[in-house]
């Protein structure tokens, strides 16, 4: 309201030449003010004197977390808004005594919250640029929400408009959009005559190839959910990933038909009906003959009729439910997500939006088709968007800039580990011979992140934030390094995503007098979590298949009584401009001698004296001994790291408290399939010297690492260690 009480007192008479060059040269003078305030924060930054957070970068360049205003920036600072404030009061102010008593109201409240001015200012640009688009994509999503649009009938509309422009590209072959529109009808039409209705659900095992996207694209147009599988499940993962989701059918590449088979032999399949796909040029080779019992799904289709969309459809069709995509499995079996077709909109289409991609972007994806990352944010672009997106049936270090460049893509694809791959292999010139004007995906490492952008020479990263089941989603637009995304200072109590303080040990929230939740100020560490509102396509939670595991991811009477919010269990930090930086997984953090060790911190210090090799630190239990002592496990087939380095780069770069107390050597470090290291697998197995073969290592009392005997293992065991 304050603007307008100050326009409703503005004298009638029009500017004087005299007030508009005042004007002209205090609002100069303040601009000036607040850049000199910026470009002095930047080599602050630079020398490693601003913000009280921050990581080491390769080369020894430091990434800072800005928390406070230092003296100079508070007085430049103060100075800007007197100066502003002073043009706006004798232009506009000085000729009514109301106006001039709330200008002065508001000019002490601005002066006594330099912070909260300069963070305005900065991020003035910022803030109004994530508006536009953030417009744009909520009326996107309204008109598709509102005219009961689903996935399919969004890829129909594209397919129509653009029918011979290439749609997916994979090696050598490719298929247009009317080719893959073709193809998922006949896929609808197909199931349509087995008897599946809307509802159903049918599980898709199978590796990446072009008709992957068509097939559960064509089982959306009848209405049934498909299960994305993960390729790489076997055993107990994969027969819990088909029960879980009550797969009526199960459709499966012949690439894969030895991991059914071997449930058959056991007999642990459920009764399911098979359909299996084969590619042409694998008809003819052994080892991808048709299962016993299963039909040929390869065959059928090259027959079948194809069934359009119906002409029209019902509002409530956006809200249905379009896939199961399963969690990682890092705590545990996997956990199938709910992806709604409104979801799968808002994720695909805010990418779009928010990084300003277009139909003429070709998009390299070397990621799996199974995951959020590969099969949604990914191929979203073409289903949704128009543009062409390349993919690639394993992610190749080698490769990755070759395709790129053979594809003419311009933007690409990462999740963080991929970057950390691409960073570790052999320097060549080629490796910059590519037109990608940016790079987009979640998990780029703050130490790792500027180096990489040399390197490579990539113009803008969009780093994003979300989880697949989750709703506290952030966006990274302005190539900030190392954050995970922003929200505008003023909009932190309204925008739905809020951090909260709580126990880093633990994860459990701290409660105020009135007990309800904390919000963090900046520099805490905090919960990220999310509002959830299922009228929203930004805010809704949708859950698991599994009602009960969805119910523990929810937070209830956080700020007010029966509201309700989304556990992302991830813990982060926040500067005074609005930017998120993660921090740590919640209980990644452990407690050792008093003291609360984040292990990412101290898995990026040992990543840079090890030469960039795998590494990972977590808590284990020593008996007798209060908290969780470091263990840190590395990477290292050839056993070349030099631990008296180690012992003291460690001894040098973290306190007593932070350096791990064990260091094991293994020749890989367990993963999911999409890349994510399994701590808790780790944790467990612990520096147990009668279960593991692989070499670990012990802080002896004069900080060097030397190989565990098995007298300091039994004196561990027995409390009699000195710890």
């Amino acid at each position: 309201m304050a603007p307008f009480l100050l326009n409703s007192t503005i004298p009638s008479r029009p500017f004087s030449s005299r007030s508009r060059s005042l004007f002209s040269s205090c609002f100069a003078c303040f601009c000036l003010s607040q850049r000199t305030v910026d470009v002095r924060a930047v080599k602050m930054s630079e020398n490693g004197e601003l913000g009280d957070q921050e990581d080491q970068q390769p080369g020894g360049k430091k990434m800072e977390i800005q928390l406070e205003l230092n003296l100079k920036q508070k007085l430049a600072t103060r100075l800007g808004t007197l100066i502003a404030a002073s043009l706006v009061y004798f232009c506009f102010c000085c000729d009514t005594a109301v106006a001039s008593v709330i200008f002065a109201a508001l000019l002490g409240l601005l002066l006594r919250s330099p912070t909260f001015v300069f963070s305005l200012v900065m991020t003035a640009q910022r803030d109004i640029m994530a508006l536009q688009r953030f417009l744009a994509l909520n009326l996107y999503l309204l008109k598709r929400d509102r005219g009961g649009f689903t996935i399919a009938r969004c890829f129909q509309q594209l397919s129509r408009a653009q029918p011979q422009k290439a749609c997916f590209v994979m090696d050598d072959r490719r298929i247009t959009y009317a080719e893959a529109l073709l193809l998922s009808e006949k896929v609808a039409g197909f199931f349509s005559g087995q008897g599946l209705q809307r509802g159903d659900c049918v599980a898709l095992l199978m590796e990446t190839r072009l008709e992957y996207p068509c097939i559960w694209l064509g089982l959306s147009q009848l209405g049934v959910i498909t299960a994305l599988i993960n390729s790489n499940l076997r055993g107990e993962s994969l027969l819990h990933s088909i029960k879980v989701a009550n797969a009526k059918a199960l459709i499966i590449g012949s690439e894969l038909m030895d991991v059914l088979q071997s449930l058959i032999e056991k007999e642990q399949l459920p009764c399911l009906p098979v359909y299996q796909y084969t590619d042409k040029e694998l008809r003819t080779i052994p080892g991808h003959e048709l299962l016993p019992g299963a039909v040929d799904l390869s065959a059928a289709l090259a027959t079948q009729q194809a069934m359009a969309l119906p002409a029209s459809s019902s509002a409530e069709e956006a809200r249905s439910k379009l896939l199961y995509v399963y969690t990682s499995g890092t705590t545990g079996l996997p956990k199938a997500a709910v992806i709604t077709n409104l979801r799968f909109l808002f994720m695909a289409a805010g990418t779009f939006y928010m990084l300003r991609l277009n139909r003429d972007d070709v998009v390299y994806n070397p990621l799996p088709l199974y995951h959020t990352a590969g099969g949604i944010v990914g191929v979203g672009m073409a289903l949704l968007n128009g543009s062409t997106v390349v993919l690639r049936k394993k992610f190749s270090a080698k490769n990755f800039w070759l395709d790129c460049s053979r594809n003419d893509c311009t933007v690409a694809q990462y999740i963080g580990e991929l970057c950390r791959y691409l960073l570790a292999t052999p320097y060549t010139p080629e490796q910059q011979h590519h037109r990608l004007r940016m790079m987009y995906g979640n998990g780029l490492r703050p130490q790792i992140w500027s180096q990489f952008v040399r390197r490579f020479s990539i113009p803008q990263i969009g780093e994003i934030y979300g989880a697949t089941e989750g709703n506290s989603n952030l966006i990274n637009i302005t190539n900030r390094e190392g954050a995970i995304g922003f929200v505008p200072v003023y909009g932190r109590k309204i925008y739905p995503v809020q951090v909260l303080l709580c126990d880093e040990e633990t994860g459990e929230l701290l409660k105020d007098p009135r007990g309800h939740c904390i919000r963090c100020r900046p520099g805490e560490a905090g919960l990220l979590v999310g509002k959830v509102d299922s009228r929203r396509a930004v805010s809704a939670f949708h859950g698991y298949a599994d009602k009960g595991a969805s119910e523990k991811k929810l937070l209830r009477n956080v700020f007010a009584k029966d509201d309700v919010f989304f556990n992302s269990g991830d813990m982060v930090v926040c500067d005074i401009l609005g930017y998120f930086y993660f921090k740590d997984r919640t209980g990644d953090t452990f407690r050792w001698r008093g003291e609360n060790v984040a292990t990412q911190e101290v898995e990026a210090i040992i990543t840079n004296c090890v030469g960039l090799e795998d590494c990972v630190v977590y808590g284990v239990e020593i008996p007798h001994v209060e908290g969780k002592a470091g263990m840190a496990a590395i990477v290292d087939p050839g056993r070349k790291v030099d631990m008296d380095y180690l012992s003291i780069m460690l001894r040098g770069s973290l306190p007593a408290y932070a350096r791990p107390l064990f260091i094991r050597l293994l020749d890989e470090i367990p993963r999911t399939a999409t890349f994510k290291l399994k701590k808790r697998e780790l944790a467990n197995e612990g520096y147990d010297l009668t279960r593991l073969s692989d070499p670990i290592f012990y802080l002896n009392r004069d900080g060097v690492y030397r190989h565990l005997s098995r007298d300091q293992y039994k004196s561990l065991q027995a409390g009699t260690a000195g710890l």
